[in-house]
């Protein structure tokens, strides 16, 4: 449901595979939550220290600008490699919707991050009334269409949405190879469900095609056949997990 449900999980779906590229972005991200929530406490409890209130709005600018920045460059790397179709997988257009990535089209990451600060001076009233910080990375959220029929993913057939995020997952994982030389360790609960079979077929191409050491799962044995004599399978029944050809252990 990443697609139909609220952008907070969008955005986190987007930072998780950022984070492969950038560790330091889960650091920003921390250190930007602390920050926000701290200043919220301080604006709703009134009459807070305005040199505590800058310290924290600092934080949340240098680290905000930071996070924008990493997502807009990771979605550029990542989107020449989606954007093409690969076998039966639609090609991807992916975007990252929010005020400071907006901001840092033809602007460097210092200035946004001065204009999100002046903002969050301004907003210090509205944000105390809401409870809330009204503005920042925190409302961001990541945009995918559907490239050939150019509409937006929740749009789609649950089957084409499907389809779309493995396509994303495999560029992911197609970059992340070339990048460190080897694939990442691939983990797709339920991966085959809502896959008509040139897609399930397909996707075993690509996994093998990646060299990735991929864990999948799934309740219909029936789906994972293409890959007899080519995957180890197991079994879990009545709490234990069986090999196929092995005693349970």
């Amino acid at each position: 449901r990443l697609f139909l449900e609220g952008a907070a999980a969008r955005r986190r779906f987007l930072d998780r595979l950022a984070f492969g590229f950038e560790p330091a972005h889960a650091v920003r991200l921390a250190d930007y939550t602390r920050a926000m929530r701290e200043r919220s406490r301080l604006l709703q409890d009134g009459g807070a220290d305005p040199g505590w209130l800058t310290a924290l709005e600092e934080t949340m600018a240098l680290a905000g600008a930071e996070i924008a920045n990493t997502r807009c460059t990771y979605l550029r790397h990542l989107g020449d490699a989606v954007a093409a179709a690969v076998g039966p997988f639609p090609g991807v257009v992916l975007a990252v919707e929010g005020r400071l990535e907006a901001w840092l089209e033809g602007a460097p990451v210092a200035s946004v991050a001065e204009r999100f600060l002046a903002q969050l001076r301004t907003l210090r009233g509205r944000d105390g009334d809401a409870g809330v910080t009204t503005e920042g990375i925190h409302r961001s959220d990541l945009a995918v269409r559907h490239l050939a029929k150019g509409v937006p993913a929740a749009q789609c057939s649950t089957g084409e949405q499907k389809a779309l995020l493995i396509a994303i997952l495999l560029a992911d994982a197609r970059l992340q190879a070339e990048a460190r030389g080897t694939p990442p360790l691939l983990l797709l609960d339920e991966v085959t469900a809502h896959l008509d079979v040139a897609r399930r077929e397909a996707l075993f191409e690509a996994i093998e095609a990646l060299g990735a050491q991929a864990w999948m799962t799934g309740t219909e044995t029936a789906f994972f056949q293409p890959l007899k004599g080519r995957a180890q399978f197991f079994s879990v029944r009545d709490g234990a997990i069986l090999a196929e050809g092995s005693a349970r252990f």
